[in-house]
């Protein structure tokens, strides 16, 4: 018997209506539901950064019940080591009686991985981690196994609280697609916020795709064409994250010490890609290029001893990139 076609074939669902049902059970978050769907369908990973208490691991849960994804959540520690998360080899009886070294996997084994507080494990566990990331694979007991398909981890951070952590190093940063931010509720939010967490109502959320459907959503956000001209402005974009480039404008000069890896180019494109598909656009145009610029590059760009003091943000520096590439490439008209 044929499976119907409609079990693999993704349905052009609107990014509205996806963040409408998520919506249902988090409030006054849609730039931050938004950003994350782009991750996700980018295939990439995610930094979400935040106090506690803005429902990070609320928006996780919901978007994996949404998607029919297996979903495991990983509190991290300063005492949790890499086998705790990656799996290791137990020994078990075979039927026989004998004596046999099985692998029991760990909680990595699965679609949607949200990695709680990962500046609080050790530089070893966040790198065993950061390795299935890169891989999608992992590495136990000297075997190599493959992780389950789709597989993204969500990993959260909290900005304020640093003592007792072990701030993640520039280069493992650079493996998440998007950082992005949680930025407290305001008192709209809030109330809505109250009315719903404080009752007994339960939302009840649709499930709207699987995994099946979002592999193949995947490949076609791939297949997403870029023109020429925009293509020639993502790569303008990185190249003046670089102060010691000419066609760097004044500010990055001034308060930037290292720019963007090319990482950072392939992140560009391919969240705009993401974000036309989840439009319904069949290109990428120079507003989602825009749209995905500051979570796919803040935390690619280091600040340097200046833009430390002045209070700088990196944010604010992409913006100004943003603006003289829109202007000086006259964005919008094909070469």
């Amino acid at each position: 018997m044929k499976t119907p076609e409609s079990s693999t074939t993704p349905p052009r669902i609107p990014l509205e209506q996806l963040k409408k049902e998520i919506g249902k059970a988090i409030v006054g978050s849609d730039a931050v539901i938004e950003q994350v769907l782009i991750c996700l369908f980018a295939g990439g990973h995610g930094l979400l950064e935040g106090v506690p208490g803005l429902g990070k691991t609320m928006l996780v849960r919901s978007l994996a019940s949404i998607l029919q994804l297996g979903f495991r959540r990983i509190q991290f520690t300063p005492d949790l080591m890499p086998a705790d998360i990656v799996g290791t080899k137990l020994i078990q009886e075979d039927e026989s009686g004998r004596k046999v070294f099985v692998f029991q996997p760990g909680p990595l084994f699965a679609n949607l991985v949200l990695a709680d507080e990962i500046n609080r494990a050790t530089a070893k566990t966040q790198s065993a981690l950061l390795e299935a990331m890169a891989e999608a694979t992992i590495t136990a007991a000297g075997e190599t196994y493959s992780l389950q398909k789709p597989f993204f981890v969500l990993a959260t951070q909290n900005p304020i609280e640093m003592e007792g952590t072990y701030p993640l190093a520039e280069a493992q940063v650079d493996r998440f697609l998007f950082k992005i931010q949680v930025d407290p509720p305001d008192q709209a939010t809030l109330e809505s916020i109250l009315e719903l967490t404080t009752t007994n109502t339960v939302p009840e959320l649709s499930k709207l795709l699987n995994a099946e459907q979002i592999i193949a959503a995947m490949r076609l956000v791939r297949d997403v064409p870029i023109a020429k001209h925009l293509r020639e402005a993502i790569a303008a974009l990185i190249v003046a994250t670089q102060p010691k480039q000419a066609s760097a404008p004044q500010p990055v000069k001034r308060f930037i010490a290292y720019g963007s890896s090319p990482r950072g180019l392939q992140s560009v494109a391919l969240a705009a890609k993401s974000l036309a598909y989840l439009r319904g656009h069949n290109h990428v145009s120079f507003d989602e290029i825009k749209a995905v610029a500051k979570p796919a590059l803040r935390h690619r760009l280091l600040l340097n001893f200046e833009g430390e003091a002045e209070g700088i943000s990196t944010d604010e520096i992409i913006d100004k990139i943003v603006t003289q590439i829109e202007s000086s490439l006259a964005i919008g008209k094909p070469a």
